[in-house]
């Protein structure tokens, strides 16, 4: 039995650190939003090690939404990013958004706000 892919709004909430109970997808975008706030203060020397795992995980929901969704037809389009990606820069927007709460006012954390509601 194939897994239904999540809401928007379980996407997000899974991001924000909640409501992911044992759904790969979900669990994943909550990891990506880890490593992206990590990434935000690392040290040079722990860059290469967060984006492999970063793209690790990328991989792994790309791999996960490949086995879960029916062959396409000949006709569908192709997007140029992935699903994979989409939640990495979700995830990403997420950890902005998240650490620009903590250090920044006005027009700078607006702009960072709505680049994520954007997505």
């Amino acid at each position: 039995m194939r897994d239904t892919l999540p809401s928007k709004n379980q996407v997000l909430q899974a991001c924000r650190g909640t409501g992911f109970p044992g759904h790969p997808l979900l669990r994943a975008a909550h990891d990506l939003t880890g490593l992206h706030e990590r990434l935000l203060s690392a040290r040079p020397e722990q860059l290469t090690e967060l984006d492999t795992r970063r793209s690790n995980l990328v991989h792994e929901i790309d791999c996960w939404v490949t086995a879960q969704l029916p062959p396409s037809h000949g006709a569908a389009r192709v997007h140029t990013e992935t699903l994979g990606a989409v939640i990495d820069r979700l995830a990403r927007l997420t950890a902005a958004a998240y650490a620009a709460l903590a250090r920044e006012s006005g027009r700078d954390l607006t702009v960072t706000w709505e680049h994520l509601a954007e997505l």
